[in-house]
């Protein structure tokens, strides 16, 4: 019983630093797209604290709820919500964060080559591909309110997989194998995507470096724009995201395959399948120390 209450209380905390961390940047960013210095990259952040707060409140809230012993908390159909909505919101946490690279790789690419003609002419022409993520997520996650029940509502019989709160029960074999073959899919292209808007980044960074040490070798004064800044830090959160997305990953099909499944690992695992989430915002707001310094040049939208 020390166990699982250490955990939900640990869990209750990094939770909720993650979501107040979240609606923070969801604030500051929504303020700065208000303002003069509106961005595309602003509205896809604004996206991503959205998509971090599902995740938490969908997979850290019962997680967390369930080791303080209040799973009956969650009916039926809450189960179906929660459990769907967490699985379409790591979707979008990939989807969206692939979106911010490619944005800002064609943000910081000469206008005149193929990349900086792909740049948007506003900010709001990127809302319907927004909209499409959404779409897109939303059916490769439509199958699993089907197959969701309430832990309490099961017999031993029907159990499929433990999800603390929710069960997965028995699907059929070619209907599973469709959606899992669509979900590994989705994240392939899309970290496809990542890895060469990435490797774009790393190539014009790279030229600006050589810039600037042949400025600094003619004593000629230097200072670095923004658009670099920016690039850098949506490089470092795209390294944070495939952290935890690989790790994730090793460490889903290593509890899968051990034959005891032991309370810290299973722990582990769902710390690290919302370390993304809770981490993200910090490493905005790291990246972005102007990012207060902005908020006080425009008109205040809201006082944090």
């Amino acid at each position: 019983m020390v166990f699982p209450l250490v955990k939900g209380i640990t869990f209750m905390f990094l939770i909720g630093l993650g979501i107040m961390g979240n609606i923070y940047v969801f604030v500051s960013y929504m303020c700065l797209f208000k303002g003069v210095k509106r961005k595309s990259s602003h509205l896809i952040l604004i996206h991503l604290a959205f998509t971090n707060s599902i995740t938490l409140i969908t997979g850290g809230m019962p997680t967390t709820l369930a080791s303080l012993g209040l799973r009956d908390l969650l009916g039926d159909v809450a189960c179906k919500i929660v459990v769907s909505l967490n699985r379409m919101a790591r979707g979008f946490s990939l989807c969206t964060t692939s979106l911010l690279t490619v944005v800002q790789a064609i943000t910081i690419s000469p206008r005149a080559s193929r990349w900086g003609r792909l740049q948007p002419r506003s900010a709001w022409h990127l809302l319907p591909l927004l909209v499409f993520l959404w779409i897109l997520n939303s059916l490769i996650s439509m199958n699993l309110p089907l197959y969701i029940k309430k832990a309490s509502s099961m017999n031993s019989s029907e159990i499929r997989t433990n999800e603390n709160y929710c069960y997965f029960l028995q699907q059929n074999s070619t209907i599973r194998w469709i959606f899992i073959v669509l979900m590994v899919l989705r994240d392939a292209v899309f970290q496809g995507v990542m890895g060469g808007a990435s490797g774009h980044m790393i190539f014009l960074l790279h030229k600006h470096h050589q810039h600037v040490l042949h400025l600094q070798t003619s004593k000629l004064l230097y200072r670095t724009p923004p658009e670099v800044k920016a690039a850098k830090s949506v490089l470092l959160l795209m390294l944070c995201f495939l952290f935890f997305y690989w790790a994730d990953c090793f460490m889903a099909l290593y509890v899968t395959l051990s034959l005891e499944k032991c309370f810290i690992e299973v722990s582990a695992l769902e710390l690290v399948n919302l370390g993304y989430a809770i981490l993200s915002p910090f490493v905005l707001m790291h990246r972005d120390g102007h990012l207060v310094e902005e908020r006080q040049t425009l008109r205040p939208c809201v006082h944090l």
